[in-house]
């Protein structure tokens, strides 16, 4: 491509955002909202495909925050009342229902459509004042003496300097600026594979178990997910380690079709489907960036951080980081400061909630410990541990992963990503 540089068609921009999925568009849609001129730097023309269907009930609160709750009210997306987790036998557990801890309207929340839920979010972007250049390839970070000024992106065969105040790299799991600046750091054990397609037409649970997100055990914890989504279509997918799932082979249709029959819950539902998306692949590689910020520069959603999918924490990490990231930003503009220390408030209250579902994580991979354990000894902790697994994780939880320090290792919090880079460092790795 011809090094040809201007301006071109992007609007004057306070900050301008890095991908259009739901860390971005709640990022826009928070800064315009607030009277900033916002311009969302997109790849990939809507509605595009994304795995990652089930929202978590503490979804609710942010989506409220964006005026979404309605329209997902009049959406057809399945409605889930419940996670159910299933034994390698294919016995199934009590129901975690969530209005029997949670007395308000987020105890219902939603199995989406991520190609139109993510739409759905953009598109509120813009209704707010938001502006979307579609198509648009950032190519690197503009830095200078180590401060962010912006993107340099490819547009219809032209390379364009964009500029602005702050840049939030909302650009999902190929982490651009955390790849660009060698911020990235894969958590140290939770190194999965995940194969996964949909079928049509497969068994579902009667009554409110229908929409209910189910997690399927395999020998050695590996684990199916089962979420029903719309148009009688539901989402399988199996997660393990790579030795695990490929020690007969790589052919990933032959892999996903052995393991269906390793676990009888998940044969017996996929009987009388059939698949009607291809199968696919991916390394679930969990990871932290470094630092949450540059001067000039904010990370939010799985651009900062991407923690293993088991208990459906992706979507509410994003539109909680997008949200708190702009809310930073728009504090930072408002003081004519974007130096990146003023972003170290944000950081360490993401990487807070992080850590509590990263500690749940590690526990679920542990042989020795199980849920039905863990109350049956500690039956006063099932309130902590269904706010943790229903989002609520700006609590303290330090009774419940002492506990949980009784059957599995409770890794100590990863000493990162809540900090922030100062110029010099962040010029070194630019």
């Amino acid at each position: 491509m011809p090094e040809r540089r201007s301006a071109g068609p992007f609007p004057e921009a306070d900050a301008l955002v890095l991908g259009g999925g739901p860390a971005g568009s709640t990022a826009a849609a928070v800064l315009a909202q607030r009277g900033r001129r916002v311009v969302v730097i997109e790849r990939e023309r809507f509605p595009r495909y994304s795995v990652g269907e089930s929202l978590l009930p503490y979804c609710y609160f942010p989506l409220e925050r964006l005026g979404m709750i309605e329209k997902l009210r009049a959406s057809s997306f399945v409605k889930k009342y419940s996670v159910q987790f299933v034994a390698t036998d294919g016995r199934v557990s009590t129901p975690f229902y969530f209005f029997q801890h949670l007395e308000h309207e987020a105890a219902q929340t939603w199995q989406v459509l991520r190609s139109e839920f993510d739409q759905m979010l953009l598109d509120n972007a813009v209704d707010r004042g938001a502006k979307v250049v579609i198509g648009a390839t950032a190519k690197r970070l503009l830095m200078r003496d180590g401060v962010c000024e912006g993107l340099l992106v490819a547009l219809d065969g032209d390379l364009h300097e964009v500029r602005a105040p702050v840049t939030v790299d909302c650009g999902g799991r190929h982490g651009f600026a955390a790849t660009q600046l060698r911020w990235i750091v894969p958590d140290p054990r939770l190194n999965k594979v995940a194969i996964w397609t949909y079928y049509r037409g497969a068994k579902r649970d009667k009554g409110r178990d229908e929409g209910a997100t189910t997690v399927a055990y395999l020998p050695g914890k590996g684990w199916f997910w089962y979420i029903p989504l719309p148009g009688d279509t539901v989402s399988v997918g199996v997660v393990a380690e790579r030795k695990y799932l490929y020690r007969d082979g790589k052919d990933i249709e032959a892999v996903f079709a052995r393991e269906v029959t390793a676990n009888p819950w998940i044969e017996e539902h996929l009987r009388p489907g059939r698949r009607c998306e291809p199968v696919r692949v991916t390394a679930e590689y969990s990871y932290r960036s470094k630092y949450c910020a540059a001067d000039g520069l904010v990370l939010a959603g799985d651009a900062f951080t991407f923690l293993d999918p088991v208990f459906s924490s992706g979507v509410l990490l994003a539109l909680l980081g997008g949200e708190r990231a702009a809310l930073a930003v728009d504090a930072a503009l408002a003081a004519g400061d974007v130096r990146a220390d003023r972003f170290s408030g944000y950081g360490m209250e993401m990487c807070a909630g992080i850590e509590a579902m990263r500690k749940l994580v590690y526990a679920f991979y542990e042989e020795a410990f199980s849920f039905g354990s863990l109350l049956k000894k500690h039956p006063h902790l099932r309130g902590d541990l269904t706010d943790c697994l229903i989002g609520n994780l700006s609590k303290d939880f330090g009774q419940l992963f002492e506990a949980v320090g009784e059957f599995a290792r409770v890794p100590e919090a990863l000493p990162y990503g809540s900090a922030v880079a100062q110029a010099d460092e962040t010029l070194a790795a630019a």
